[in-house]
């Protein structure tokens, strides 16, 4: 059984749904999804090689021309807009700017292999894409790397490579190696266990959020558009953004884009099983992950060793203190790194709880001189 799966059957929180309107025809509820230009400021399109293109989301530059650039680095089968709402969160209460880039095979980016997934190639593309970016600067900004899951894994390897010479820290969110390595042998049997098909994108984020893998409305409306592509164009959902969502008539005629309670179903244990109209073949997975297997074990092997290995102040962030291996068990208690537990929540830490996540990195980054924070943040909770 994943993490994820473990997650989702343990905690004892529903997902956070949207509230429900009433019109003549019964009572709905509203899974529009959210563009991300309501999150980030811009994106741009690096090019790394004549065959290779990286999608790039930037938030609004930061009022201090030497402000920390924070690396976003999304896990596998997810997007760079999965870090949208976090962003907004973390820009918003310190000096600080984010870069969140789509990895290969993900999202909107490009390559002539999409299923080179191999977690140093994965790595030697994200620092291509730094360097490409700030090629042509007098000064390169001080950086820190934050993943999630396989972006987690993708960031120590970077460090751990040194392939970036002003990195200052590195914080990674719910992968540990034991627990991860211990998952693997379910994860394929978790893949087949998800629709295939969608009938709309709203369908999507509906699944999205009653299955658990966001447990945040806010944030899946606009990280599972990233994650799925029309079946006929083979483009990314985001490019059908914004849909002709209309407006609730006069009539209480329902938007298009809210769905029936009534056409909400669990199986017995409390898990969101599609309905029926989720076969219509509209819309699939951008990337089908079960291909990537044999890259799956380079993920996490000897991850904690080169974790703690790294000589930067390092932070790791859990769903749960059971999922800690034996080696980080140690490392924490030597004080080789700051944990923070944030308990009750899924897989996806910083989509379930944007705002927590984000206070914890800001103490972090205050807590070793990183960044300042602006003045309306109180710092009241430092990483443990």
């Amino acid at each position: 059984m994943s993490d994820l799966q473990k997650n989702l059957l343990k905690s004892k929180l529903p997902p956070i749904v949207p509230k429900t309107t009433k019109g003549l025809h019964g009572r709905y509820k509203d899974y529009s999804p959210s563009q991300w230009n309501q999150f980030f400021h811009d994106y741009i399109d690096v090019m790394i090689d004549e065959k290779s293109v990286f999608r790039c989301y930037r938030s609004k530059p930061a009022e201090k021309h030497d402000a920390l650039l924070l690396i976003l680095l999304h896990g596998g089968g997810y997007n760079a807009l999965s870090w949208a709402v976090f962003s907004k969160e973390i820009t918003s209460i310190i000096h600080c700017e984010c870069l969140a880039i789509d990895f290969r095979g993900h999202g909107n980016t490009v390559t002539d292999d999409d299923y080179d997934l191999s977690a140093e190639t994965m790595a030697n593309d994200i620092s291509k894409v730094i360097k490409q970016l700030y090629k042509e600067s007098p000064t390169i900004p001080n950086m820190t790397l934050m993943g999630h899951s396989m972006g987690g894994s993708v960031a120590v390897h970077i460090a751990h490579m040194k392939l970036i010479s002003s990195l200052l820290g590195i914080i990674v969110i719910d992968v540990v190696e034991g627990t991860a390595l211990e998952s693997l042998q379910s994860m394929q049997s978790f893949l087949r266990s998800r629709p295939n098909y969608f009938k709309s994108i709203p369908n999507a984020i509906e699944w999205c959020v009653r299955s658990g893998q966001i447990r945040n409305l806010e944030s899946a409306k606009v990280s599972m558009p990233g994650q799925i592509i029309n079946c006929e164009t083979k483009k990314l959902a985001t490019a059908e953004l914004p849909l002709n969502n209309a407006e609730e008539s006069s009539t209480g005629i329902t938007s298009q884009f809210s769905i029936p309670e009534d056409a909400e179903e669990t199986s017995g244990d409390g898990i969101f099983q599609s309905p029926a109209e989720f076969i219509a073949k509209k819309y699939t997975w951008r990337i089908d992950l079960s291909r990537s297997e044999k890259f799956w074990k380079g993920w996490f092997e000897n991850l904690s060793d080169k974790f703690l290995e790294v000589p930067v102040p390092k932070l790791l962030i859990l769903a749960g203190i059971d999922n800690l291996d034996k080696k980080l068990t140690v490392g924490q208690m030597q004080g080789k790194f700051q944990l923070q537990v944030l308990a009750r929540t899924g897989h996806a830490v910083h989509e379930d709880q944007p705002h927590q996540v984000a206070e914890t990195l800001a103490s972090y980054l205050l807590r070793n001189k990183f960044a300042e924070g602006k003045s309306e943040f109180v710092y009241h909770m430092p990483a443990c």
